[in-house]
């Protein structure tokens, strides 16, 4: 009796435990990612000679003109609202003329492509020029997002100590699931626990020490996700969680890949072309072969694998839609992107997986404001989805049928709100700090492990961690944006921060359908989400974070 005393208390703390400790490991790793960074000065100057004007350059990629939208605003009527890109690279500085009426000019003569710079050259816009100067002090404030304001002196905790602090808490995940209710085959969590710290840890050691990235707090954010949704699946189906460990390895090769891959943003630029036939051929292939699951013909089935073609071309909508400063302002370059949306959409919509094609258009309208800073585009392509989205529905009268539950799932719990129910209900009964791995009855609904994860995470492991989950995935959105001004390229700001708000879309997606609040459009929580097509997208995109990070290239001044 004492003894069993003693063990429900140490179930009891360790359930407390966990929600303590995501929160600990979640704000370390963000609070690693706001240190050791460069200060924020100058890289060059420009000097303009005749009025002493000094114009600090504080991008690697900087547009100028007259438009006040511009990195570098000159105000002269004669320059262009976006003259020229002044832009560095691993071999120097360059500059390239985008169209001006008047022309650009270095040392008095006019440059018909991109022109290398050197310090004491001259560069001539309309009527002005300015000298190339190295970078100088500057005394007043410059621009930095709020992430990043407030940084201390602080050394990072060491990736290491990160590593282990993550390590731990998926062992504690493995002992909770020892002593699940049902009690059967009790070892096998810590055969899983076993597998996946070795793929956690062999994938530290590589980034570390053969690729020898300078800071790991990103991959460690995601490995806890992973972790956390791989040892979720062991009492669940546990053949589910080794496939799901496997296919999260494939995603952090995937990661190393791209990373190298976009090196050198200008080499990406000419494999636009070629990745958009590997895309769309991709969905066509779905579109042709695909198996009808949860109403989308999604999937396609290679003997016992399985594998979502639209997940992978996430990716490969990211690579398109982002660009080099110098080539993003082109009509032909802008255009190119926005057939091969309109394409992407629409064969996500002839295949019926309307949840990822909202994916794909909230992507869309984020990299199309972040290219043209245009509100017009923004609005003429929202109209273009409403109008499309009517017809769907008016020659498509079954779509709506899907939806008709939405807001009413009480009034169709044994129908079409059956999953949204269980949801809310084992929400409730999880409380703060649920009731233990694999004691949940979640489990026996479909998709429990996938739409529905957000309702397993709350039931099984509590609220507290299930939104500090999602938390995790959402504040990427923050630290993509604050990077961006320190990236190397429009290139990796871009894709930094559309990769992010994608994954937020998406998350946003499975939860408030799952509870609810919107229609259930069956898409993943990611990272935490059964699917291997899903991780290794989710590992692919967060590829595109990374390399935004200033400290991921480094490179001497």
């Amino acid at each position: 009796m004492f003894f069993s005393a003693i063990f429900d208390i140490g179930v009891v703390a360790l359930r407390i435990l966990l929600p303590v400790y995501a929160i600990i490991i979640v704000y370390q790793c963000y609070a690693a990612m706001r240190r050791r960074r460069r200060p924020e000065t100058p890289l060059v100057t420009l000097v303009n000679p005749q009025t002493g004007l000094k114009l600090p350059v504080l991008f690697w990629e900087n547009s100028i003109g007259r438009s006040r939208s511009s990195d570098i605003v000159v105000d002269d009527p004669t320059v262009s609202r976006s003259h020229c890109v002044l832009l560095r690279r691993s071999d120097g500085w360059f500059i390239t003329d985008t169209g001006s009426k008047s022309g650009t000019y270095v040392n008095g003569e006019k440059i018909e492509e991109r022109t290398q710079l050197l310090i004491d050259d001259v560069i001539g816009v309309g009527n002005s020029e300015f000298e190339f100067k190295r970078g100088e002090e500057y005394h007043e404030r410059l621009d930095s997002s709020w992430f990043f304001r407030k940084v201390n002196n602080k050394p990072a905790i060491k990736s290491w100590k990160l590593m282990l602090m993550i390590t731990l808490f998926h062992f504690f995940m493995c002992v909770e699931a020892m002593f699940w209710n049902d009690a059967t085959n009790p070892f096998s969590p810590l055969v899983l626990f076993a597998a996946l710290a070795g793929v956690e840890w062999a994938f530290f050691f590589v980034s570390s020490y053969i690729l020898r990235r300078v800071n790991f707090e990103l991959e460690a954010l995601a490995l806890f996700l992973t972790g956390t949704g791989v040892m979720l699946l062991v009492r669940q189906v546990e053949r589910s969680a080794y496939v799901q460990l496997i296919a999260a390895a494939v995603g952090m090769i995937l990661f190393c890949v791209i990373i190298k891959f976009i090196q050198n943003p200008d080499k990406v630029n000419k494999l636009r072309f070629p990745m958009m036939i590997v895309a769309v051929g991709l969905l066509l292939t779905s579109v042709i072969f695909g198996k009808t699951t949860g109403g989308a013909a999604n999937w396609i089935y290679i003997g016992s694998i399985s594998i979502q073609p639209s997940e992978l071309v996430k990716v490969i909508y990211i690579f398109i839609g982002s660009s080099a400063l110098d080539k993003l302002q082109t009509k032909k370059n802008l255009l190119e992107f926005i057939v091969f949306s309109i394409v992407c959409v629409g064969l996500l919509a002839l295949m019926g997986d309307f949840g990822t094609a909202l994916i794909f258009f909230m992507t869309f309208l984020l990299i199309a404001f972040m290219r043209s800073g245009d509100f017009k585009t923004i609005i003429l392509a929202v109209a273009a989805a409403v109008f499309g989205a009517t017809i769907i529905l008016r020659f498509k009268p079954y779509v709506a049928n899907r939806f008709k539950a939405w807001r009413h799932v009480w009034d169709y719990a044994q129908d079409q709100g059956y999953q949204q129910v269980h949801v809310l209900t084992f929400i409730a009964s999880g409380g703060l700090f649920g009731v233990g791995i694999g004691n949940g009855f979640l489990k026996q609904v479909a998709a429990s492990e996938s739409d529905l994860v957000f309702g397993l995470v709350s039931e099984e492991m509590g609220i507290i961690v299930a939104i500090t989950l999602a938390l995790a995935v959402a504040l990427l959105v923050v630290y993509a944006r604050a990077i961006t001004t320190r990236s190397r390229s429009t290139f990796y700001s871009i894709s930094a921060c559309c990769a992010a708000g994608l994954l937020v879309v998406q998350l946003a997606l499975n939860i408030f359908g799952a509870t609810d609040i919107l229609p259930l459009t069956g898409v993943t929580f990611p990272f935490i989400s059964s699917g291997g097509s899903s991780i290794i997208s989710c590992w692919g995109l967060l590829a595109f974070v990374k390399a935004a990070d200033e400290r991921t290239y480094s490179m001497k001044r």
